[in-house]
């Protein structure tokens, strides 16, 4: 092991997104909301900051502890679960996609503690054989809005959480309140992999492996801290990495 062996906090790892558009800057650049650093940090751990070098999987993965793979602004392309893109919504970033699903699944088969939030929940089904619906408004009927207009720090409605699972353990009630910020979901549920939230629409919230000591997908974001329950799921998280 190397030096982080001596270091009392567990470092965690966290996928930037990317992009190419000349916006921050006019050449490539990669990007991450500070709130998920800082929700890593408030719990115990260490956040780094992992950029798309590829060849370089096998040393991430063995300096972390544990990978949060974070939300944003793209989709996962279709072709990874067998279908085409059905809606001019769906907008998909190969190089994050193909960067992420390797270093998740070499995570995953090394037993270290994975978080996925929003698109990183979509990402963990998808690894495991699952498959996602598209875009929402076009497959259910719902009075929900999962792209709220509130600012994303407010908690806009309510998922049930079934009691055989983590997160009813961490909260000790069966309703929650998230936020909302997705027009994608997940359809079939991947292997290994067993639903722990719902909607009151019948959108899946939240999944649980049911063969690893922890891998989590959620699909509002906790890193804003909204409520008590979104901080105890980054304490279980770092709690799990420091084993």
């Amino acid at each position: 092991m190397g030096p982080l062996t001596f270091m009392a906090k567990p470092v965690i790892g966290i996928v930037l997104d990317w992009d190419d558009r000349p916006s921050y800057s006019a050449y490539p650049w990669y990007a991450l909301r500070e709130n998920y650093a800082r929700a890593v940090e408030q719990a115990g751990g260490i956040p780094i900051l992992l950029p798309y070098h590829g060849d370089q999987i096998p040393e991430y993965v063995d300096l972390i502890s544990g990978l949060l793979i974070p939300g944003g602004d793209y989709d996962i392309d279709p072709v990874h679960y067998g279908e085409e893109i059905c809606h001019e919504r769906v907008l998909c970033k190969a190089p994050r996609t193909n960067f992420e699903l390797k270093l998740a699944q070499d995570s995953y088969q090394k037993d270290l503690p994975i978080l996925g939030i929003c698109g990183g929940h979509q990402l963990i089904n998808v690894m495991m054989g699952g498959s996602l619906i598209q875009h929402i408004p076009t497959a259910i009927a719902s009075s929900i809005v999962h792209e709220q207009k509130e600012p994303k720090h407010h908690p806009t409605h309510w998922i049930q959480l079934e009691k055989d699972s983590l997160l009813y353990e961490l909260s000790g009630i069966s309703e929650i309140q998230v936020n909302s910020t997705h027009h994608q979901a997940i359809k079939k549920v991947g292997d290994h992999l067993k639903v722990v939230a719902y909607a009151p629409d019948g959108i899946i919230e939240a999944i649980e492996s049911t063969e690893k000591r922890f891998c989590l997908g959620v699909q509002w974001h906790p890193e804003y801290l909204s409520t008590p329950y979104d901080y105890k799921i980054f304490e279980a998280f770092i709690s799990a990495c420091a084993l």
